[in-house]
């Protein structure tokens, strides 16, 4: 697993290609095209990309397939979810956050390009493996419940 600064440099690449893409094709395409282009921008900046990687589910130490899939793994770290929505929900971050549990990633982006600027499309969610029998991401609030125990 890669260091905070790695991570960070890693999603503000991943951030300036979505932002070049965004501005050539605009807000108004499939999820499926800006997820094309996005590939093609991110390895000409020679990053390393797995797409729609399967992603299974271990229920008691039986691999079992869904058909859940990521959009986007880039540098083996970072989760990439695309969206092309009107405006993103709370499903679609704990859908995020699902993902990076289950993947056993810490940083995902959520990039929704049915926005007139992309910066009002883009979430990041980091899953920072909490104590499980508190099942929280936030290390504030895990904090305060350990202080009330």
């Amino acid at each position: 697993m890669q260091n905070k600064e790695s991570l960070d440099e890693i999603s503000r690449r991943i951030i300036g290609a979505a932002i070049e893409v965004h501005r050539h094709l605009g807000p108004e395409l499939l999820e499926s095209a800006y997820e094309s282009c996005l590939v093609f921008e991110l390895k000409r900046h020679g990053l390393s990309i797995e797409e729609q990687k399967p992603l299974p589910v271990v229920y008691k130490a039986v691999k079992l397939d869904f058909g859940y899939r990521l959009d986007l793994v880039v540098e083996d770290e970072i989760v990439v979810e695309i969206k092309a929505v009107e405006r993103l929900l709370p499903i679609h971050e704990a859908q995020l956050l699902s993902y990076l549990r289950l993947s056993n990633k810490r940083v995902g982006l959520l990039m929704n390009f049915h926005v007139a600027v992309l910066k009002n499309g883009l979430k990041r969610i980091v899953n920072e493996f909490p104590d499980a029998r508190f099942g929280n991401t936030s290390s504030d609030a895990l904090n305060k419940r350990k202080s009330t125990d």
